[in-house]
């Protein structure tokens, strides 16, 4: 789809800082992004509540704002807008769900920011059979499982939850925990994908 002239006019406005074109631009996305955050959330398998797709979307708008709306300024027209604003809310939301997602617990920020600087792939699964093997026998029952079924079976966190009897946004944490403990047994938690 090509960027259409209501979508250039509207760009310009705001860069321009126009009378009420950041408010259009928000009234005219506003649906955009909070469907972004909720698919992106859901193929993540990451339930998210009212207060979260708030947030995650106000994120994403004061990317768009921040540094003089350099992010809209890089925009060259080479797609339509909606298209361009889905990939760059896609990637704000990613980078909020991982940092959300995988929070052992607030005082050990240096998980916190390897996880989160090492991507989606690692922070997904360890695909180290051995390294799995090694992280089960540390861990109890429960731990154990989720790991198990997640890391060795390649199991959704819905499917987690329904076969542990877990709740789904539990599951997260659940490996957060495992991998800190990991961590903490000096067991390397290098994945590869």
């Amino acid at each position: 789809m090509a960027f259409s002239e209501i979508d250039r006019n509207l760009l310009q406005r705001c860069l321009a800082r126009q009378p009420h074109a950041w408010e259009d631009l928000v009234d005219r996305f506003l649906g955009l992004v909070v469907h972004v955050v909720n698919h992106t959330a859901r193929s993540r398998s990451i339930g998210i509540g009212p207060q979260d797709l708030e947030d995650l979307s106000a994120d994403v708008f004061a990317a768009l704002l921040a540094d003089d709306m350099a992010v809209l300024r890089r925009f060259r027209g080479q797609s339509s807008l909606a298209t361009y604003l889905t990939v760059v809310a896609r990637r704000i939301v990613v980078r909020d769900l991982l940092k959300r997602r995988i929070i052992p617990n607030a005082s050990d920020t240096s998980e916190i920011d390897r996880y989160a600087d090492a991507g989606p792939s690692a922070v997904d699964r360890i695909s180290d059979r051995d390294l799995v093997e090694r992280l089960l026998e540390e861990l109890d029952g429960g731990e154990a499982e989720v790991v198990r079924l997640f890391h060795l079976d390649g199991k959704s966190y819905d499917e987690i939850s329904r076969e542990t009897g877990i709740p789904e946004n539990s599951i997260g944490p659940t490996l957060s925990r495992a991998r800190a403990r990991m961590q903490r047994a000096g067991l390397k938690t290098t994945a590869n994908s």
